[in-house]
């Protein structure tokens, strides 16, 4: 199934500030990787290189819609389909965009097998996710880029941004993590609201209230997947039917995997 949505922001018909939700959304993950628009700036940079600047592209676990944000401002000539299962984060992603034709909004669960069927095109010039795959564990998740391997075109592309931990340095995973903590910490002193407190006021918002208690239907507090290197996911998506996989990006603890057809 799909569904389009406005470029407003304002949501007139709820009295909903769409685009504030969607911010607060991105200052809560910055809370968490402080170096995000960083990545984001990349995958771009990456999309202009190898498919130009007005894309069909697949946001693939959109969430809230902030990669789909950032592409349709650098290039106005793109589209995109948006792609998840949690009713609120689309609740928001289509009230943001409301009216904008270049987007659309599906909602599909990528473990079910058939769920490229609710998908408006048969290919993509790339598909881009980030911080979304991790909560899936590696056999699913290699599956899924077999799956994205059959969407993206030829010479076309997929970038994924996530959590990818080398377990060979255990020390430097250490220091690394005993560092973004204490930076956190510090951040709460400036009113940073982390992922629970996030919810929580979802769940007071009228509007936001019922597809935030049917998403924990779905989801419950389920935890993280798993977090495999870049190497792994380099070599997953080569196996998968992609030509080129590499990272073209990374911090101690996350980096961004980019595989050509």
């Amino acid at each position: 199934m799909a569904e389009s949505g406005t470029g407003t922001g304002t949501g007139a018909a709820t009295g909903t500030d769409w685009r504030a939700w969607q911010q607060s959304w991105d200052r809560q993950q910055e809370w968490y990787m402080p170096d995000r628009e960083e990545r984001f700036r990349v995958m771009l940079d990456m999309v202009e290189a190898t498919v130009g600047r007005a894309p069909r592209v697949l946001d693939l676990a959109c969430g809230t819609g902030s990669i789909t944000d950032r592409l349709l401002r650098r290039f106005p000539d793109a589209t995109s389909t948006g792609v998840d299962l949690d009713p609120a984060l689309l609740t928001i992603a289509r009230g943001t965009f409301e009216g904008d034709d270049r987007t659309t909004f599906v909602t599909a669960d990528l473990q079910d097998p058939g769920w490229t069927a609710a998908l408006p095109h048969r290919t993509y010039d790339a598909v881009l996710t980030a911080t979304a795959l991790h909560w899936l564990r590696s056999g699913p998740l290699a599956t899924l880029y077999g799956q994205l391997a059959g969407l993206v075109r030829d010479g076309g592309v997929l970038m994924n941004a996530d959590r990818m931990i080398d377990r060979t340095t255990p020390r430097i995973n250490a220091a690394e993590r005993a560092h973004r903590h204490a930076l956190m910490d510090r951040s709460r002193g400036t009113g940073a609201v982390d992922w629970a407190e996030w919810w929580s006021l979802a769940a007071q918002d009228p509007v936001l209230a019922g597809p935030t208690a049917r998403r924990f239907e779905i989801y419950g507090d389920h935890a993280d997947g798993e977090t495999p290197s870049l190497q792994w996911h380099a070599e997953t998506l080569l196996a998968a039917g992609f030509g080129e996989a590499r990272g073209v990006w990374s911090s101690p603890s996350d980096a961004l995997v980019l595989a050509v057809k």
